[in-house]
């Protein structure tokens, strides 16, 4: 147990202090899978698995209300795994600690994963609740969301009975999503030649402080990417300095803004002073240009043995300037939508490895072309850079609905809570809420929940006050479900 169970309401901040308590990481949903289905069955509910491993739990109706229309819960099991430097966390291991500051709730050194955690909770909260009035309930709860959204491209169809679905997975308290953009993973790869080290100096260059957060909500900030910011710090160094690398890595997740980025850089021992100096000075013009979006940036220099092997001069200018050319960030604003990202590209993850530099970045798009136009242009800087592309794990975006009923049910009940008009709106973000259509043509769809801040990173919180609010919206949604 931790403090965080003495919130209202009770039933949800104990189900999530339940589900921090269990590792969930992407890939290692397994453990609160079965804690899940186990409680399910002692509570004699219906429990089921798909193929992909996806949860689907049903509760009846409570009494007077079986002439309601059966509605959905969704929410996703994983959570995204980040930690603080410093930090020592196993996710695989270890819980999560959440803690209470303020009116928020964080974890100790890592990701909260408040998403979707939250959203889990309120789901499980619901199907254990005795006092909550609510037609037949069912939980689809998914697998592998945060990498890839495997649960959702495998979803049994002609499986679950809603035609109503309530996704938990929204960040913003008043607002009520009712569209998404669709995804897709990029990688670039560059051969790399390796030589002997011909340089007697060597450095590893680490840039780090930065903000990091979601790579779709948080896309159209100015907060930096990393491994951008490192290639650009790369690209200057050497019109200055005759440079190598050895290696370079930056990020650790795909969907989240990198913080952190590495490289070893050989050279002229020499001459160590001198790129030591321009890198510090380089550094400080950073932190002049970005004292806002990223005031807490700053290098780490360590002077390191030089290593046996190094980037050969090609391979390393190719490399640095692959990366400084490469997209990244808001590629379009939509036409349709007003202050909404259309298309946007993330380098989330690079890595050195087996004689190939990889980044590995996230394409979202409200539309098809969009994703078609970041592939084209990757394709076309990747032959220039003697590089190749690979695309995977296309999934849709959710179209709005115009003849949605649940939408302004959804709206009427969040107006009377808040006092003022909830937004309407469509997310840059990817929700499951477009593969779930792809399954199931007919559901009607609506996606709410609490304020989150800085998920993806360590940074992450959840606003409480606007938990009691999202749980008061999804009680009474469910007690106001249309009639069959």
């Amino acid at each position: 147990m931790s403090e965080i169970q003495i919130l209202q309401p009770s039933l949800l901040w104990k189900w999530f202090d339940q589900i921090c308590a269990i590792p969930h990481p992407s890939y290692h949903e397994e453990e609160i899978a079965q804690f899940i289905i186990n409680w399910a069955k002692s509570k004699q509910f219906f429990v089921e698995r798909d193929e992909a491993g996806n949860l689907l739990i049903r509760k009846p109706a409570t009494k007077g209300m079986e002439n309601r229309q059966t509605i959905a819960l969704q929410a996703h099991l994983d959570m995204v795994p980040q930690a603080n430097e410093g930090t020592v966390h196993d996710f695989k291991k270890d819980p999560i600690q959440p803690y209470i500051d303020g009116e928020w709730v964080k974890a100790k050194g890592t990701t909260l994963g408040a998403d979707n955690g939250i959203g889990l909770a309120s789901c499980l909260a619901v199907l254990d609740a005795d006092d909550i009035a609510h037609p037949e309930i069912e939980a689809l709860l998914t697998m592998t969301e945060e990498a890839g959204m495997e649960g959702a491209i495998g979803l049994r169809p002609n499986w679950l009975n809603a035609n109503i679905m309530i996704n938990t997975d929204t960040e913003d308290n008043g607002e009520i999503y009712i569209g998404c953009a669709g995804g897709e993973d990029g990688n670039v790869e560059l051969p790399i030649d390796y030589i002997d080290n011909p340089f007697d100096g060597a450095i590893r260059l680490q840039l780090k402080g930065l903000q990091g957060g979601h790579s779709g909500c948080d896309i159209h900030t100015t907060r930096a990417n990393a491994i951008k910011l490192l290639a650009r710090t790369l690209a200057d160094l050497q019109q200055e300095n005759e440079v190598q690398l050895a290696d370079i890595q930056g990020g650790s997740v795909r969907n989240a803004i990198p913080r952190e980025a590495n490289a070893t850089l050989v050279f002229a021992a020499n001459n160590q002073s001198k790129v030591t100096a321009y890198l510090n000075q380089f550094e400080q013009n950073l932190k002049s240009e970005l004292s806002l979006a990223e005031p807490n940036l700053y290098f780490v220099i360590e002077t390191i043995v030089p290593p046996e092997k190094s980037f050969s001069a090609s391979a390393s200018n190719r490399t640095i300037h692959l990366l400084n050319a490469l997209p990244n960030g808001v590629i379009r604003n939509s036409d349709v939508l007003k202050n909404v990202v259309e298309t946007s590209l993330s380098i989330g993850i690079l890595t050195t490895e087996e004689g190939k530099v990889r980044a590995n970045m996230l394409i979202r798009s409200l539309i098809e072309n969009g994703k078609a136009d970041v592939r084209s242009r990757l394709n076309s800087l990747a032959k220039l850079a003697g590089a190749s592309t690979h695309f995977s794990g296309s999934y849709p975006g959710w179209e709005p609905d115009p003849t949605s009923a649940i939408t302004p049910i959804t709206k009427q009940i969040y107006d009377q809570i808040l006092g003022y008009e909830a937004k309407v709106k469509v997310i840059h973000a990817g929700l499951e809420c477009g593969l779930i259509k792809k399954a199931y043509p007919s559901m009607d769809l609506v996606s709410i929940g609490p304020t989150i801040r800085n998920a993806h990173s360590p940074d992450e919180k959840v606003h409480i006050p606007a938990v009691e609010i999202y749980w008061t919206l999804l009680t009474q949604l469910l007690a106001q479900a249309p009639l069959k």
